[in-house]
């Protein structure tokens, strides 16, 4: 079992309609560990390199105008298959296509006020992180019930 990190957003919108505590308690329950977070308002440069790989579509002014507009929090999350769970638990990009359950399907308004963004690979993870969080900013913690979520698996005597 190996453990990954994750970057996770939640976006002005979320932060402004009051669903911080919401979308936390929802990883927490999950079982993931938060291994560094921090409210923050994102200043120009750094939304346009957050958002860079979309620097050539139509819709970027509007991803870096929007991603400026308030405060967002920005975590790092700890996880078995981080990337993907937490994407799950996200819901699809477009929240009327995301099922109940999931975070857009349950508190997003439209494609452009989704509530959180999430990296969607090991890769752009890693790239977020660092572009969000320095290297003493995230935290190495065990949860109290750590063991009881990645058992260790024991070998058998033959």
């Amino acid at each position: 079992m190996t453990l990954e990190r994750t970057f996770l957003m939640i976006k002005p919108d979320g932060v402004s309609r009051g669903l911080v505590g919401e979308i936390v308690q929802r990883i927490e329950q999950k079982g993931y560990r938060i291994a560094a977070m921090k409210m923050m308002t994102i200043g120009p440069d750094m939304a346009r390199d957050h958002y860079a790989e979309h620097r050539t579509k139509p819709f970027f002014g509007d991803l870096v105008s929007f991603i400026t507009s308030g405060p967002v929090v920005a975590m790092v999350i700890e996880g078995e298959r981080a990337v993907d769970g937490i994407r799950a638990m996200m819901g699809r990009t477009e929240p009327k296509d995301s099922p109940p359950g999931t975070i857009r399907g349950d508190l997003a308004v439209n494609l452009s006020r989704n509530v959180v963004h999430g990296s969607d690979s090991q890769e752009s993870a890693k790239r977020e992180i660092s572009l969000f969080f320095h290297e003493g900013e995230q935290n190495d913690n065990t949860r109290a019930d750590h063991a009881w979520l990645y058992p260790i698996q024991k070998k058998k005597d033959r």
